[in-house]
Formats: structure tokens, C-alpha cells, sequence
């Protein structure tokens, strides 16, 4: 089997042509409106919001920073401004039941003109109605009745004086009451002299007394029902007055709101209210010890006839159509309103002006877009929004009355219809968690809008790449972009895809880079972004993030880290791995060593065993255990005891992309043959000894380039990766450069037995037609020691077995 080559400078990166483009600058191309390469999703996003039946609410899902955001934000205020735009929505009184406020539906703007005219009825009431009061007319017309009511009462006290006279008895008026007692010669007679009147006399008197006495209690039945007639008539007189007050008010906002029945229906109770509550206009000179003690809140009559203006869609700064609502902090309370309390008295007290909206009444109508996560987060919030979008209404509840934890008194708003589109914006796992342990989710966000990371890279999305960049230079005011600027970012779009035949579509990653290409274009005076700028921002974002990674290659090179780059070792291989830390991801080299000696085909992960090793890596032991028996053992047991570590890592391990590197690792122990440590090696494998496809492989391979570099390049060193991630490759120039110079080589292989060729050299031979390595390759070392191991197990065995069998004689 031949050594692999190694892969040539022109495989190491795939370039941009700035040739491709036809412009001096990003400037001269036409904005881009789309967003790239989101054409599934955007059609998504088309789908769910023209969708108008139940359930179909958009779950917009992708990495953060591809720009979900912006392009829902984008197409839902276009369709906004088509849209119909809903009408307003006022609480008001209801005046015979105050905890159930009334909600009233009005055209768009409308709302705001009913707040204000009834709040100029409630400033008009508050004179018309003592003025009428206080009129001549009013005043007179009591004074009438009040006359009349008292000349009957003298005219019948007159008659009942004049029948006493009669029998000569006078009425008389006393703190106590009336009282009848007998006149001589016009005086009343003294208690002692009726005394000695004859007994006929006085039986005469008692007898005429008593008569007098019913007459009296029957005409003062008779007063107290005059009296009662009478106050009935000023109360008529009084809501009369008040009825034509309220009427000269009320008749201009009958007329202009003739056309809401519901609005006309809250008039009319509002005039039944104020009718049973005009003494309170009559008397607010006198102020109550409330409002004397500062209670403001609850003082004068009038706040009983206010509107509270929920929603206001009139025509406003944002012009027309559907509202488009944007909630960033989506509480239980911001989503569904709240009912506010103010403190009387050390009390807290509450009523239907202290109603405030939430987001699912501003978007009613329209579009509310939350972020899931954010939701998700929040007590209550995600249960709230089910029930709303599931009953189709907004209930105005507070979390202790839903929750049952407080027992006092409060309002129960009339529930709002709801016809709302939500937009749900998040990541794939969320989704797919949601999906999963959620029953309603899948009834109620029907559409998935999944936004892609990355984009075939050709030609044609290189010049879509070049008009992004230019609408992101004009919107953000930045300098345009050259040609070879262009085609650099295209590059580094390829690398942040870590694919050379792919771009990433992370928007916020390229605008971040264009905004930093233009800080340094300006940093050195030119009035267009550079190559050079473009690189030193790459650079610049590289440096700032490399202080961890720095440490590292210094622990290295002072020997506190162990990692060879010269001279062969046994079972000794340089594996990589990749550390990311927030936006900074490095590859590092990792010591991995392995120890075999006879056992029960054990192969230990010292990780795993300390619980430091995650599933996947655990995983990847496994299968090169499972490839060990079947090649070298598969009519065999397996006779060895493995250990596999990796030196010097002190944290968790997760990943099998060091498997290659350790099953190399234990194919050197088992055939004696040391390890080029001027190599490093990754890559997956599975149970027939293919290599696979890693993730991360550039910083892998510029993390152990330049831990060579730091010692000095050979010419033997390299990196050995799988061939199935050529097509990723997109390296630092430097690398790049060392390689067309032959100071550093990268190898791709397709099996174990190139990689472990290449890494002893030693060929490692394949089976001839009678199933024999042949003598002197690798796997023909690897097969006989395993085969050693096997007799020196049997041999155990049949001593024990003998042994036992002495014992027992």
C-alpha cells in the first residue's frame, strides 16, 4: 500500500476571483431586498402568515444571527401595510355590575375620540347639572311645591283647630308633640282647674279629646303623605332638570356615534347612572373627608363615566394597515394586560381605568412576534398565550387570581375576542423540545420557518454575496467594499461555514466584519474597504480573542504541556481537538497514549471510567474496540487489556474525533512500532476501519501548525486528517504558504490503515487471498501479538485447569 501524498496548496484553500465582479465598488450594485439563500423558510414565513385559519402560527427556527429577525420584521411590515387596520378597543363602567368592566369595539381612532368626549361630558356635567340646580326656574318650581305642600298643611291643621274650637278645645303645639286641652273664656284652663271640673265635665272632655286625638293622627298620616308626594315631585322636577341638562350634552354624541349601537346602549346607562347619582354633583363644594385626606384617586363623581382607551389604532407615525408587534419582554402581564391598584387609606383599591393592555391586545388584528426562549422563561407567560390563542380571547387576569393565592375582591374585565398571527422566534432545539413534551404546541404553531446557516457557494451566490454586503454598507452608512475585499469576505464566509464549497448565511458575523473592515479603512484614511482592511479586521478579531489559546501554545512550548513534535514514540500519538470559548474557537493538540497487556479483551477509556468522558467519545472506544476483535480476533478471543487516556486533560472529553488517533495509538503498542510524533492526526472511524469526516478541522490543523511553527518547521511535520474533509478546508494563509513551501504537509486518508501507514511508516498490509498479512507489515504485528496474547491466556487456563485438578486428587 503506497503512502498517501500529501494534499497540495491549491486543496488547502479555495479562493475568490475578484475578477468575478464587474464593479469598482460595493456601491454601483443594486440593493438586495431578500435575504439569501432562505428560500424554504421565507416561503415558510409567506405560507403561515397568508394562512388565515386556526392554528397556523409560524415558529421561525435557525442558529441566532442568521437574521430570523430581521427578514420576519421585513415581510410582516410589508403585508402590515396591506392589511386592514383593526378598530379600537375602551373599557368602560358597568354601572350595574363596577367588577365586570365593559369592553367596547370602535372603528380605528374612534377610541381616542370617545376618551375625549366623554371626558369633556364628565367637565360639562359638572356645571350644567349645578347650574340647572341652581336656576330660577328649578328654584322656583321647588319653592311651588314646597308652598303648596304647606298651605295644605295649614289649610287641615286650620280645619281641626276650628272643629276643636268647636268643642272648646285648642290645639297646641309642644316639645313633645300636639296636645288638645280645654279653653275657658279664651285661655287655656290650668291642669289643676280641669281637676275640679264636675265628672261629667271631665268625661266630656276625655271623651272630646280622644276624637280630636284620631283626627289629629289621621291628618298627620295625611301630612306624611303629602310630604312623600310632594318629594316625589321635586325628584321628578329634579330628573327632569337633570334628563334636559344630560340631553343638551349627550345629543351631539348620539348623533355622531348613531352608527356604534354599543356606544349609544353605554349613553343610556350612563344617563340612568348619573340620575341616581346627582346629588353628588349637587354637593362636590363639600368636600368629602376622603378627598380632604387626599384620596384623588377615587375623588369626584366624574370618573365613573370615563372611558379607558385600551387600544388606540388610530393613524399615527406608523401610517396605516395591521399592527406589527415586537415584544421583548413577554411576561404573564405584558402578554395578556394587568389590572394596576393605587393605595387609599393604607388599602389597595382598584377600577376600570387602572386596565392596561398587553401585547396580545396592541397585536390584535395583526402580528406579534416573541422571542420563545425569552417566553419560555417567564412564569405562566407560555401557559398564558396557549390559553389565549386556544380560547381566541383576551381574559385580563393576575397571576394570584389564576393561581388562586389571594381571596380579595377584583375586577373581571370582559374577555376580548383575539384574532391574532404570532411568530415565535428560537432555535431548532427549543422547537424540537416544544414538539415533543407539548401537546398544544403542535396544534397551535402549525408553520416552521427553519433558517438555513450556510449556502452553496458558486458563482452566482458570490455576486448575491456582493450585493449584501453593499446593502449592509448603505444601510449602516459604511464605506463600500472593492472587488478584492469583496471576494476576501466571501472567503471568510466560507470559512465561517467551514466548508469551502459553502458560505455562511450568519448575518450578524458578516455585518460585525464589515463594520470592523470599515473602522480600519478609516483608521487608515481610505475612503473605500481594502483587502488589507478586510484581513486586518480578521486579524484584528483573531488577536483579540487568542489570549487563552496563547497560554496554551506557551504551556506547550515550556514543556508544561507535553506534546512532541519530533522523534517516534510506542502508543504515544499527537491527537486535536477544538476548544471553543464564546465567539473564539482553537484547535489544540492533545497527548493520547495507550498500554496493552494480556487480559479479557477489555479496552479501557480511563476517561470514561473517571466520568470525564462524554457519550459520544465513550461511544467511539467502543467501536474501536469492536474493530480490534473482528480484524485481529475474529476466530480468537481477545485476549489484551487496553487503557487509553488522554495525558494531561483535566477536563471533560466529548467527541470521537480522536478515535482514529487512538486506535493508531493501540495498534503501535500492539506491533512494537513507534509513532512519527511530527504528525498529528484526527478523524472518526467506524467498525470496518473507515475514516470519517470531523467537524472543525481547520483550527485543528492551524492549532498544531502552529505549535510547530513556535518550534521551528521541519518539513516532516503535518497533520493528517480524512479525506472526506478536503472539500472543508479553507486555511490560514500562512499554512497555506508552509505547505507550497514544503514546510508542512496535510494528509487525507480514507482508512486506519493509511492513517497508521503513514504515522509509522511501516506499510500495514492487506489480507492475501489465503487471509495472511503479510510478514513484517503492521497488521501482521498486530495479529501475532494478539495471537500471543491468546496462547499465554490458554496456557493459564490449562495450568489451572491441571492445578485444580491435583488439588482435588
Amino acid at each position: 500500500m503506497p503512502l498517501p501524498k500529501p494534499l497540495q496548496p491549491e486543496q488547502l484553500y479555495t479562493p475568490c476571483d475578484p475578477a468575478l465582479f464587474d464593479f469598482a465598488t460595493t456601491g454601483e450594485l443594486e440593493p438586495l431586498e431578500e435575504i439569501i439563500g432562505q428560500e424554504r423558510a421565507l416561503a415558510a414565513v409567506r405560507f403561515g402568515i397568508g394562512m388565515r385559519r386556526e392554528g397556523y402560527n409560524l415558529y421561525v427556527l435557525g442558529p441566532p444571527g442568521t437574521g430570523k429577525l430581521t427578514a420576519v420584521r421585513h415581510y410582516l411590515e410589508q403585508q402590515a401595510t396591506h392589511a386592514p387596520r383593526p378598530g379600537d378597543w375602551c373599557y368602560v363602567n358597568r354601572f350595574d355590575d363596577p367588577q365586570r368592566p365593559q369592553a367596547l369595539h370602535l372603528p380605528p381612532g374612534r377610541g381616542q375620540q370617545l376618551r375625549s368626549d366623554l371626558a369633556r361630558l364628565v367637565g360639562e356635567l359638572g356645571t350644567a347639572i349645578p347650574a340647572a340646580f341652581e336656576g330660577e326656574a328649578y328654584q322656583d318650581a321647588v319653592h311651588e311645591l314646597e308652598e303648596q305642600f304647606k298651605q295644605r298643611q295649614e289649610e287641615a291643621f286650620k280645619g281641626l283647630q276650628e272643629e276643636a274650637s268647636a268643642h272648646g278645645m285648642a290645639l297646641v303645639r309642644t316639645p313633645g308633640g300636639f296636645l288638645f286641652t280645654p279653653v275657658r273664656k279664651g285661655e287655656l284652663m290650668p291642669l289643676d282647674e280641669v281637676d275640679q271640673l264636675p265628672a261629667e265635665e271631665r268625661e266630656r272632655i276625655t271623651r272630646v279629646r280622644e276624637q280630636l286625638q284620631e283626627r289629629l293622627e289621621s291628618l298627620m298620616r295625611q301630612i306624611t303623605a303629602w310630604r312623600r308626594e310632594t318629594r316625589d315631585q321635586v325628584r321628578a322636577l329634579s330628573d327632569k332638570v337633570t334628563l334636559e341638562a344630560i340631553g343638551q350634552l349627550t345629543a351631539e354624541l348620539r348623533e355622531r356615534y348613531s352608527g356604534e349601537p354599543a356606544v349609544i346602549t353605554h349613553l343610556d346607562a350612563l344617563e340612568r347612572d348619573v340620575l341616581e347619582h346627582v346629588d353628588l354633583y349637587r354637593k362636590q363644594d363639600e368636600p368629602s373627608l376622603m378627598q380632604a385626606l387626599g384620596g384623588g384617586q377615587q375623588s369626584g363623581p366624574g370618573r365613573r363615566y370615563e372611558a379607558n382607551l385600551l387600544v388606540d389604532n388610530g393613524d399615527g407615525e406608523d401610517g396605516r394597515g395591521a399592527p406589527v408587534i415586537f415584544e421583548d419582554m413577554p411576561t404573564y402581564q405584558n402578554l395578556v394586560g394587568r389590572v394596576e391598584h393605587v393605595a387609599h387609606m393604607g388599602a389597595l383599591s382598584t377600577d376600570f381605568t387602572l386596565i392596561r393592555s398587553g401585547a396580545l391586545h396592541r397585536a390584535n388584528g395583526g402580528y406579534l412576534v416573541i422571542d420563545a426562549l425569552k417566553m419560555l422563561v417567564q412564569p405562566f407567560a407560555w401557559e398564558g398565550l396557549k390559553r389565549a390563542l386556544r380560547a381566541r380571547q383576551v381574559s385580563i387576569e393576575s397571576l394570584g387570581q389564576v393561581l388562586s393565592l389571594v381571596s380579595t375582591s377584583t375586577l373581571e374585565p370582559e374577555p376580548i375576542p383575539l384574532e391574532v398571527k404570532v411568530v415565535l422566534i428560537g432555535d431548532r432545539f427549543l422547537y424540537y423540545l416544544l414538539s415533543a413534551h407539548d401537546p398544544n404546541f403542535n396544534e397551535l404553531f402549525k408553520v416552521a420557518a427553519d433558517f438555513e446557516d450556510r449556502i452553496e457557494r458558486n458563482p452566482a451566490t458570490d455576486r448575491l454575496y456582493a450585493r449584501l454586503i453593499g446593502t449592509i454598507a448603505s444601510k449602516e452608512g459604511l464605506r463600500h467594499f472593492e472587488p478584492a475585499a469583496v471576494a476576501r469576505v466571501i472567503e471568510q464566509g466560507s470559512r465561517l461555514a467551514d466548508d469551502a464549497e459553502r458560505l455562511s448565511t450568519h448575518m450578524r458575523s458578516l455585518a460585525d466584519l464589515l463594520r470592523e473592515a470599515d473602522y480600519w479603512a478609516g483608521i487608515a484614511g481610505r475612503k473605500r474597504v481594502t483587502l488589507a482592511d478586510v484581513q486586518e479586521a480578521i486579524d484584528a478579531q483573531k488577536y483579540r480573542g487568542g489570549r487563552v489559546r496563547e497560554r496554551l501554545q506557551e504551556a506547550i512550548r515550556r514543556g508544561l504541556i507535553l506534546i512532541d513534535t519530533e522523534g517516534a514514540h510506542v502508543g504515544q500519538v499527537n491527537g486535536l481537538s477544538v476548544l471553543q470559548l464564546g465567539e473564539t474557537a482553537f484547535g489544540q493538540p492533545s497527548r493520547i497514549t495507550a498500554t496493552a497487556r494480556l487480559g479479557e479483551g477489555e479496552v479501557v477509556d480511563i476517561e470514561r471510567e473517571v466520568e470525564l468522558g462524554g457519550a459520544i467519545h465513550s461511544k467511539g472506544v467502543l467501536i474501536l474496540s469492536a474493530y480490534l476483535a473482528a480484524r485481529y480476533a475474529s476466530e480468537s478471543p481477545l485476549s489484551l487489556r487496553a487503557t487509553l487516556v488522554f495525558e494531561q486533560s483535566y477536563g471533560g472529553v466529548e467527541g470521537d474525533s480522536a478515535s482514529v488517533a487512538e486506535l493508531c495509538a493501540l495498534l503501535s503498542v500492539l506491533s512494537g512500532l513507534p509513532i512519527r510524533q511530527s504528525l498529528a492526526v484526527t478523524g472518526s472511524v467506524n467498525q470496518h476501519g473507515v475514516v470519517q469526516a470531523i467537524g472543525g478541522v481547520n483550527e485543528k490543523i492551524e492549532g498544531f501548525f502552529d505549535l510547530c511553527q513556535a518550534r521551528g518547521l521541519t518539513g516532516e511535520q503535518g497533520v493528517v486528517i480524512p479525506a472526506a474533509n478536503v472539500a472543508h478546508l479553507m486555511l490560514r494563509q500562512d499554512v497555506v504558504n508552509a505547505v507550497r513551501e514544503g514546510h508542512f504537509r496535510v494528509y487525507a486518508v480514507r482508512t486506519v490503515d493509511e492513517a497508521a501507514t503513514l504515522l509509522t511508516g511501516v506499510e500495514a498490509g492487506a489480507r492475501d487471498d489465503e487471509g495472511v498479512f503479510p510478514e513484517g507489515t503492521l497488521n501482521a504485528l498486530v495479529e501475532n501479538r494478539l495471537a500471543e496474547l491468546s496462547e499465554i491466556r490458554r496456557s493459564f487456563s490449562d495450568h489451572a485447569r491441571e492445578a485444580g485438578g491435583d488439588a482435588a486428587k
